[in-house]
């Protein structure tokens, strides 16, 4: 599956949310804590050829991710991501310390899910400030940044581990 998505920086999460109800977008889930660890191998060869393995948990939910190298877009984060869940978190672990695989990069995240039409719309709270999250169609993302009031140098192609990093660096 292809993943496309952008991030917007947020002042004022409360009111971008009254925002999204107001337009019609529906609450899937409500505010909850996802739990993220990136895992690579000592030589680093996911991270050189921009590519991430990611174990996320959220509440008693565990999901294995693999997003592969962002392709060419100027407004958007596009690439390629297939995610599984796991039932036995454990052995996983097990199995991706047996492969060489080890942690690189944690960070935690406070997440509201909601969704209008095929669109994800998702509310994080970071380290590092709120966000909003949106994925689906191009088309459909740029539809709804402008009903929101932002424009396209609001777009953030980023994703939280670049954020993140940027930010520890600059400290």
């Amino acid at each position: 599956m292809v993943e496309v998505e952008v991030k917007i920086r947020l002042e004022d999460p409360a009111a971008i949310e009254q925002t999204l109800l107001r337009l019609g977008a529906s609450l899937v889930k409500a505010r909850f804590l996802e739990s993220n660890t990136l895992y690579d191998f000592a030589s680093r060869a996911l991270t050189e050829r921009q590519c991430a393995l990611r174990l996320r948990r959220a509440g008693r939910k565990a999901f294995l991710t693999f997003k592969g190298a962002p392709q060419k877009s100027r407004r958007f984060k596009v690439r390629e991501e297939f995610e599984t869940e796991i039932k036995n978190e454990k052995a996983l672990r097990h199995i991706l310390r047996s492969l060489r695989l080890s942690p690189v990069f944690e960070y935690e995240k406070f997440r509201t899910v909601y969704q209008k039409g095929r669109l994800k719309i998702c509310v994080d709270e970071t380290a590092i400030g709120y966000f909003l999250e949106l994925e689906g169609e191009r088309n459909e993302i740029m539809k709804f940044v402008r009903a929101l009031g932002f424009q396209r140098h609001d777009l953030i192609k980023k994703d939280y581990v670049e954020l993140l990093s940027e930010r520890k660096a600059a400290s």
